[in-house]
């Protein structure tokens, strides 16, 4: 198998198990919704998980990667196993310490951390101390996390991507465990949420491990916190740490920002970002960490060609399949968020107001995708300082246009703020991204994206003429909507993909030669 099919076999691999983790994910949010709707209630527990939820991106899942995976490839390939497996057990240590010490520090401080992140909450007591309660409960949670993560690089630089990809489902069976089983049992039903993430956390990094041994690593605590390849991560870890930084501030910006708005505007956010995240991290994050260690082999081999050649691959077929994702979820805003979440405290009143901010969330898809390929290139060269400055400047137009936009369009407008800045951030990438590497196949990769939309806008059309009506208003039926709504998507992909072969799409044709050799080798 070549370096494609083996980048879309990962892909394919991890896009899989993260469409089973962000299913039971939604089940958990609907779970959630059914509970507490959109009120102030679920405002306090939302805004509380974007405080670990946001040390995870810096510390853990985005970071780590960019760090771990490229250094511990180098070892691996220029130094041996051994070597290899003793680097993993000296991060292990590293990790349980700073992190842990970050965790103790939160939990301290938390009351400071959320009088900083959510100031609108200061208005009223009650609020505001349930989200610090909340906030400590869950702060162990980055531990975990991170922990998880760190074991998630390891088993990636051997390609085995299944297993870590399916771990994060842990976490959101754990909290539906915990709700449905537990809740009862506390004065505040909320608090059980905030306890059912902190043991997400460690079934998250606890699920993995059978594999990560199996693959020849250990735990065992290693202090020699001099090894060059920590060093060399944590070098490339700060400014990896930094751009992170400023993509979660975009988050925080907005969350701030809606704590001054009307009641439900952060759950609101909080929803429809979910919703795109479905797309974002079953193409978007599976593409960027399936075809890291690929990339990181031919930056470590000084193959410019091959590197290259894979990076405009993986970024075509991202587009392909995450561009009518976009589509779709902007054409069927309402019956998405209608059959999901419509039913118990959640009204249409909070559906109209989801479904609105996914609408401006959503235009945003193709380059939040794209950044992902995008900064792994980069990564992959070990050339992490590149995406953090352009991030920044992603991060002051979110700023601009948040503040310009939030008054006419309240929630909305901190949506599409968001979306503006990613496309922004990706074409200043992109532009650096040339320059570094010479040429990136920019025309066929233009060409590749202009047929893809132009099937998407066909696609969509077709799905909105299929789903509109009072139907999608109303709360109940879920059956009958859940009929319609699929029997809709598969005559959406059958409109796409026709339409596609008719604009000669090469990754139609791509992905219907790699089915007809599947279909082949199996009947041999």
């Amino acid at each position: 198998m070549d370096q494609k099919g083996k980048i879309a076999k990962a892909a394919g691999i991890m896009s899989f198990a993260t469409f089973i983790s962000r299913v039971l994910g939604y089940v958990k949010d609907m779970i959630l919704a059914v509970f507490f709707g959109a009120t102030g209630l679920s405002d306090t527990f939302f805004a509380a998980f974007r405080i670990p939820n946001l040390l995870r991106e810096l510390f853990a899942e985005g970071s780590m990667s960019s760090a771990f995976i490229p250094v511990l490839t180098e070892y691996r390939q220029k130094k041996g196993e051994e070597e290899a497996r003793t680097l993993v057990r000296i991060t292990f240590t590293f990790i349980v310490i700073v992190v842990g010490l970050v965790c103790i520090a939160g939990i301290f401080f938390s009351p400071a951390i959320v009088a900083a992140v959510a100031p609108g909450f200061l208005k009223s007591a009650e609020k505001f101390q349930m989200t610090v309660v909340l906030t400590r409960i869950m702060f162990p949670f980055l531990l975990f996390i991170s922990l998880a993560s760190l074991v998630m690089g390891a088993l990636n630089t051997k390609k085995v991507f299944f297993v870590p990809t399916l771990a994060p489902a842990m976490l959101n069976i754990t909290i539906i465990v915990v709700i449905i089983f537990f809740a009862r049992f506390f004065s505040s039903p909320i608090m059980a949420v905030a306890a059912g993430v902190a043991i997400g956390g460690l079934a998250q990094f606890a699920f993995q491990l059978p594999s990560f041994f199996r693959n020849g690593y250990s735990l065992g605590l290693d202090a020699s916190f001099g090894h060059p390849g920590l060093r060399r991560m944590a070098i490339l870890l700060i400014p990896a740490t930094a751009a992170l930084a400023v993509n979660q501030i975009n988050i925080i910006v907005s969350n701030i920002l809606a704590s001054y708005l009307p009641d439900g505007s952060i759950t609101y956010l909080y929803y429809s970002m979910r919703l795109i995240q479905f797309p974002i991290g079953i193409f978007g994050v599976a593409m960027g960490m399936a075809v890291l260690p690929t990339l990181s082999e031919h930056a470590v081999r000084g193959d410019m060609e091959n590197l290259r050649a894979d990076f405009s691959f993986a970024l075509r077929l991202l587009f392909f399949i995450a561009v009518p994702s976009m589509a779709g979820l902007i054409a069927l805003r309402e019956p998405i968020v209608n059959l999901l979440f419509q039913r118990g405290q959640f009204d249409y009143a909070a559906t109209r107001g989801t479904a609105e901010a996914l609408l401006f969330y959503s235009i945003g898809i193709w380059s939040i995708v794209g950044v992902r390929v995008l900064t792994t290139a980069f990564y992959s060269m070990q050339d992490t300082r590149t995406p953090v400055k352009l991030a920044a400047v992603g991060m002051a137009t979110n700023l601009v246009l948040s503040l310009a936009l939030m008054g006419p369009m309240l929630h909305s407008g901190l949506a599409l703020a968001n979306a503006l800045a990613s496309g922004i951030n990706f074409l200043l990438l992109g532009y650096f991204l040339r320059k570094k590497l010479e040429r990136i196949d920019a025309r066929k990769i233009i060409t590749s994206f202009a047929r893809t939309a132009a099937a998407s806008f066909v696609m969509g059309l077709s799905g909105w003429a299929m789903l509109h009506g009072e139907l999608w208003r109303v709360s109940g039926n879920t059956g009958l909507k859940t009929i319609y709504f699929a029997s809709a998507a598969v005559a959406c992909i059958v409109i796409y993909a026709a339409v596609s072969y008719f604009l000669k799409n090469e990754e139609m044709r791509y992905i219907q030669q790699a089915i007809a050799g599947r279909f082949k080798r199996r009947s041999v």
